[in-house]
């Protein structure tokens, strides 16, 4: 039987409601009766005693606002009457400590996936086409609609197999297994993105995007690359090259880069990259799936259209997920630094030493002047659809989306454009923007995206499958066509999230493997939106 009720943290000074309560009704917790004072919405928190203007609000144990009006026992707590609050940081102040889950079941586990001379394994095989600054995104675009209606024909979308079969007077079936047959290739994705960086902005902008470009190339998802460069732009081809080769000195993928104002005409240019590109494809076609051990995963953990249940169903979930893993010598990535604001003490004291501490507050500290500087503030992180579902602070809205991160040690800092290298929990300095974030987390290496939602969110990424794990069942149940896995049953006591949390690592197994198709890739949902730091000039 679902409870009404929860308080996530025994320390903490607020209820969770899991069900939606009238005024007047009395609830029981823990030993204790609490009388609901107004009607108070599933998802939602009410005082679990009187609070005075400037008391602190307490939920997963940590500060996640302060009050600025009394609010009675029972009162449901809204941003009418509390405001974001945040405990004080200073330095890396003791270690946690951890003790490792139990992974026998995983241990000798294995995925099919693509091994790459480096040493790294992906979970795709995809040749990705990009270009290097705005003005060859129109070539870009061309490229795609030719390789994809002609050499890869069974990628076409239903839609458009539904268009045909009216065409021919066929039914969809029909056309769907005349696509099949004519597909060349069937070991292979061919992907196009696109951008608007690379020249008109700082300099510093565009040195990052190459960094990101690099890191798209290195993912061991990708096979090999196309690029197109106009010639006369900030990212000029050397920047990006020796983006590339710091990234991975002795890769030897094939990346194949045209310079238009080099080549000549446009006609000239696309025979050679349509030439060049399609023979470079057939032979990276012909790379195979093989076992690998699940220590070669890499998995990027993020969150977007949170709500009220994602900090107690389905981003804990992931926190087991980030364990196992951590457990079995893979690597998992905690990013959105906007969402960790108010627990960055408890994680300094889980970083695996000072250096990595301080790398991580400095860039805390660094990215909230930023948002300062614009006239804006972390406090203002959390998105109408958050706040009506439930996360009125950022701080209360951050210490839900650390779950993501699990109890394990961090054993590495990153900055946006920087690549993950050491096994165990890393955190990725990125945006709280789920765009910008998926982008720079694929960007660092992620092989495997797991996004987490509790009003839903369609988006993928063009090179790594994103896994969306709804945090309540009548979400899955409204959007069951973007919806992957469902954490609600967490909230409905059908499951623990333990129980979730290795289920969900047993799917990574299998989509790792091939075996299944994240419903964001079923419906081509291709997002690529670099992070632009700077400001146009």
């Amino acid at each position: 039987m679902q409870k009404k009720v929860l308080k996530v943290n025994p320390n903490d000074n607020v209820i969770v409601a899991l069900m939606d309560l009238r005024a007047g009704e009395i609830v029981h917790l823990d030993g204790a009766d609490y009388t609901v004072l107004k009607d108070t919405k599933a998802k939602h928190k009410f005082a679990a005693e009187d609070f005075a203007v400037g008391d602190h609000i307490i939920m997963y144990g940590v500060i996640v606002g302060k009050a600025n009006q009394p609010i009675q026992k029972g009162e449901v707590i809204t941003t009418e009457n509390v405001k974001h609050e945040s405990e004080e940081v200073f330095k890396k102040t003791g270690d946690l400590g951890w003790t490792p889950p139990n992974v026998d079941k995983w241990k000798d586990k294995t995925f099919n996936g693509y091994h790459r001379s480096d040493g790294q394994v992906g979970t795709k095989n995809v040749w990705l086409f990009f270009p290097l600054v705005f003005c060859e995104n129109k070539n870009i675009e061309k490229l795609k609609d030719i390789f994809e209606n002609e050499l890869l024909p069974k990628k076409e979308v239903s839609y458009k197999n539904f268009l045909r079969s009216l065409i021919e007077e066929k039914s969809v079936e029909e056309v769907e297994d005349q696509s099949r047959n004519e597909n060349l290739l069937d070991n292979i994705e061919v992907k196009f993105i696109n951008h608007q960086g690379g020249c008109g902005g700082i300099r510093q902008d565009s040195e990052l995007l190459a960094k990101l470009l690099a890191g798209y190339v290195n993912n061991p998802n990708v096979a090999g690359a196309t690029v197109l460069s106009l010639g006369c732009q900030n990212l000029q081809v050397d920047i990006f090259q020796n983006a590339l080769k710091e990234m991975s000195p002795n890769s030897d993928k094939e990346v194949l880069i045209f310079e238009q104002q080099k080549i000549g005409t446009t006609d000239k240019m696309f025979q050679m990259v349509i030439k060049d590109s399609f023979e470079a494809i057939k032979r990276a076609n012909k790379i195979e799936r093989k076992p690998a051990p699940v220590s070669k995963l890499s998995i990027g953990l993020e969150c977007g259209g949170s709500d009220g249940f994602s900090g107690i169903s389905a981003n804990p979930s992931l926190g087991i997920v980030s364990d196992i893993f951590a457990a079995l010598g893979g690597k998992t990535i905690l990013a959105e630094f906007p969402e960790l604001c108010g627990v960055e003490q408890e994680l300094m004291n889980r970083c695996v030493d000072e250096e990595k501490a301080d790398k991580f507050l400095s860039l805390m500290k660094a990215f909230e002047k930023s948002v300062v500087d614009a006239g804006s503030g972390f406090d203002m992180n959390p998105s109408p659809g958050n706040i009506k579902d439930g996360l009125i602070t950022d701080a209360m809205k951050s210490a839900g989306a650390s779950k993501k991160g699990g109890t394990a040690p961090i054993v590495d800092v990153l900055d946006y454009g920087e690549y993950i290298s050491k096994p165990g929990l890393n955190l990725l300095n990125t945006p709280g923007n789920d765009a910008e974030c998926t982008t720079g987390l694929v960007g660092a290496g992620a092989t495997v995206v797991l996004f987490t939602t509790g009003l839903g969110n369609p988006m993928g990424n063009p090179i790594a499958p994103v896994v969306k794990i709804s945090s309540n069942t009548a979400l899955i149940n409204r959007m069951s066509d973007i919806i992957d896995v469902n954490a609600g049953t967490v909230i409905t006591g059908e499951k623990s999230i333990q129980e979730v949390g290795e289920e969900i690592v047993d799917y990574i197994i299998e989509l790792a493997s091939g075996n299944v198709e994240t419903k964001a890739d079923q419906l081509k949902q291709d997002v690529f939106i670099p992070w632009k730091r700077g400001v146009s000039l």
